[in-house]
């Protein structure tokens, strides 16, 4: 049933690009069937990197899944991910080109810093002509730069997957590009729900993308978030709230979501998944304080609780961001027992996060794929590595075996190491 709201919006489309599985039905298959996508760094030599392990999206061939086949060579890996996930979400809408007017279809983007590869700039920055190396800076303009490819930049910018996606399905409504690490896609889903709302769209092209298991994303997350350093068994290693968890582990992938008004949707016979209830923000502020640490989550949360009416008790399950870090997973767990009391040691928790590991902006929205699947079959998937259960953290992880799902409420949250923190509540139909 849709909740009685000005404009409710809703969800008709979801594509998934993940290291578990490319499509809803393989990516779904594979949370079932709880299998992870973790294990040995493949594309790129990790024998000097700090981690040597990731969740890593195998036999991805663009050409099958990008209908402007001529744009892909200007595309990055995280732009080919994600307009490959829009792509499929629009079909799985059953929304064909020209059946939304352009003008009425919007696009909203979560996109994270975009690696170079070494490749791209070797030719450039060889040191081929011997002598001082502060000779190379002046060099640098006289030479160097003609031997950049020249579309290199296009490459990187991280508007560029909103750019292609709108390119794509010629949208050509409202269109942005968030840059909040994993916050990003809830908070692009906020972003493109406001833009429904008000009626500026009819219909919106919502998800996020990224990649990072480049060597130089790698030694990236290493420098300011703690890694893992399993490598016996690098489908263990991703062990979110379990108390001997050691570090996250970097992988790659992207989710779209179709968003509609509910009135549009039905016009047009869709199918809805679920209704986007409410999606609220917040930050940690100065964390110099640690009873700071996590306030952005508590106000994320407790935003939706006192918007909507809905009690902690009545939410189905929590989908966990589950960094699998020691301290970002006490935090994000002590957040919820502020913001919810008694309920936050009782309601089910998945932390999809085990499966594929995290990796920017892309994490948010691949989670929520889950949910929302989740949702849809009605079946809890397991968290993966939920062993021993941090007694710091008091949360009832889904583990060793699904759950049926009941409840038709999910919240699904996300909190990036600086704070910035978003949770959205959504209602299965």
């Amino acid at each position: 049933m849709i909740s009685h709201q000005v404009s409710p919006v809703v969800i008709t489309g979801v594509g998934v690009v993940s290291p578990i599985g490319i499509g809803k039905q393989a990516f779904w298959k594979s949370l079932v069937e709880a299998r992870s996508g973790v294990g040995p760094l493949k594309s790129v030599p990790s024998s000097r990197l700090p981690s040597k392990i990731g969740a890593e999206i195998h036999d991805f061939d663009p050409y099958e899944h990008i209908f402007n086949r001529k744009s892909i060579k200007v595309m990055s890996r995280d732009v080919q991910l994600g307009v490959a996930a829009a792509n499929m979400s629009m079909k799985d809408a059953g929304l064909k080109s020209g059946q939304v007017d352009p003008n009425r279809l919007g696009v909203v983007f979560g996109a994270g810093h975009i690696s170079s590869t070494p490749e791209e700039l070797v030719a450039a920055a060889r040191n081929d002509g011997g002598g001082n190396q502060l000779d190379q800076f002046d060099r640098w303009g006289e030479e160097r730069m003609g031997k950049i490819p020249p579309l290199w930049l296009l490459r990187q910018l991280p508007n560029m997957p909103a750019c292609h996606v709108a390119i794509e399905h010629d949208a050509r409504c409202h269109n942005n590009t968030i840059t909040s690490r994993e916050s990003s896609a809830l908070l692009a889903m906020s972003e493109a729900m406001g833009t429904i709302q008000r009626g500026a769209a009819d219909c919106m092209i919502v998800g996020a993308a990224s990649s990072a298991t480049d060597p130089f994303d790698v030694a990236r997350f290493n420098s300011f978030e703690s890694l893992t350093r399993r490598v016996d068994e690098p489908e263990r290693a991703c062990r979110p709230f379990d108390r001997d968890r050691d570090g996250t582990v970097v992988g790659e992938g992207a989710a779209v979501f179709v968003l509609e008004s509910y009135e549009h949707a039905v016009r047009r016979g869709a199918n809805i998944y679920a209704e986007l209830m409410a999606v609220g923000s917040g930050c940690d502020g100065r964390t110099n304080d640690p009873k700071n640490s996590g306030a952005g989550l508590v106000a994320s949360i407790s935003s939706i609780i006192r918007r909507t009416g809905i009690r902690p008790e009545e939410i189905g399950h929590i989908n966990a961001h589950g960094k699998s870090t020691q301290r970002d997973d006490l935090v994000e767990a002590s957040a919820y027992h502020r913001a919810m009391g008694s309920a936050a040691s009782k309601l089910s928790v998945i932390a999809l996060g085990s499966y594929f590991g995290q990796f920017d902006a892309g994490t948010g929205a691949v989670e929520l794929a889950g949910s929302i699947l989740a949702m849809h079959h009605r079946e809890l998937p397991v968290t993966l590595n939920y062993e021993t259960p941090d007694p710091g953290c008091r949360l009832n992880v889904v583990r060793d075996q699904s759950r049926p799902l009941y409840n038709s409420l999910a919240m699904s949250v996300n909190r990036t190491s600086m704070g910035q923190s978003t949770a959205a509540l959504l209602r299965a139909v």
